[in-house]
């Protein structure tokens, strides 16, 4: 097996032939022996289109080495920020196809799996991407089995990455399913945004992305100036102001308020829905309905984008 790359992380060939993704843990950083067992207990148990294969590992003395399927486009933080001259930037479509597949990942953790699955590490470098911009969540290193019975939360330690936790979580060590819904509405609002959670080369009062956000929420007439300049303004007012009123409802400080995954993933849908057509038929809007959807989802979609006059 042939290996190279930087950062721990490799990309090599099985004689199949079949590329593969090796990631070698370090046992004395953040990331030790317990979460090596966690993920490869996780990825063994766990299956979705939506999340990252776990092919193999090796415990060989002190080695940890996770073998996954190889993700060509990398990461989706390599598509949205610091891009290098000439590279093209994610379309409207493309964003909205990303955020699409990452909550359908986060829903089966919370709707199917048994007992449910916190992610606990949702961000933009964990949302791989293959050669046609499906996204697959990876790295379950932090993953939690979420509360049953009458438990309302998991008390632990609190881990994850700055920017992107909720406050509640931060505070208490106090998790819930809600805990990642926090997170996707910083993942929603970088693909809105173009800004990273956290940049420190911005200015005091820009260098937190939901800190930075907060006035624009609370104006519907001021979602247009959250738009990504890479955008170059092709993406339709209306679903934009959608595409806010979602992130915004996910980024509520009280975690009862924020909607549960599978009303997200019916919101997104709808709007994917709607760029679709429009792309396919010119002056389509994304506040046309589509054809023969479901009164229930409908419904569903009309109370988390009429949200928005909250905010």
């Amino acid at each position: 097996m042939r290996l190279q790359g930087p950062s721990g992380v490799w990309h090599g060939m099985f004689s199949s032939p079949s590329i593969v993704a090796i990631k070698q843990l370090n046992l004395e950083g953040l990331q030790g022996n317990q979460e090596f067992i966690v993920e490869v207990l996780m990825l063994s148990l766990l299956h979705h289109p939506n999340l990252v294969n776990l092919i193999g590992y090796c415990t060989d003395g002190d080695q940890r080495l996770l073998v996954y399927e190889y993700m060509p486009m990398g990461s989706l933080e390599y598509h949205l920020f610091d891009l290098d001259p000439g590279k093209e930037p994610l379309s409207w479509g493309t964003r909205l196809k990303i955020a699409v597949g990452a909550a359908r990942g986060l829903k089966y953790l919370h709707c199917s799996a048994n007992p449910p699955v916190i992610y606990r590490d949702l961000k933009s470098s964990n949302i791989l991407l293959d050669n046609d911009f499906n996204p697959k969540l990876s790295d379950f290193g932090l993953a939690k089995l979420g509360p049953v019975g009458d438990k309302t939360h998991v008390s632990t330690r609190v881990m994850g990455t700055y920017g992107y936790c909720a406050p509640e979580y931060a505070m208490s060590g106090k998790l819930t399913l809600k805990s990642d819904i926090y997170s996707f509405g910083v993942v929603l609002l970088e693909l809105i945004t173009g800004r990273k959670a956290i940049d420190c080369t911005r200015k005091p009062g820009e260098q937190n992305l939901v800190v930075w956000s907060r006035p624009f929420l609370k104006d519907r007439r001021k979602f247009v100036l959250m738009i990504d300049p890479q955008l170059d303004g092709h993406i339709p007012l209306r679903c934009l102001h959608h595409a806010v009123a979602i992130a915004a409802m996910c980024l509520q400080e009280q975690p009862s308020f924020r909607p549960i995954i599978d009303d997200i993933v019916v919101a997104l849908e709808y709007l994917a829905s709607q760029v679709d057509k429009s792309d396919s038929h010119k002056g389509t809007s994304c506040n046309q309905h589509p054809a023969g959807l479901d009164v229930n989802l409908e419904e569903k979609k009309k109370d988390l984008v009429n949200y928005s006059a909250a905010f």
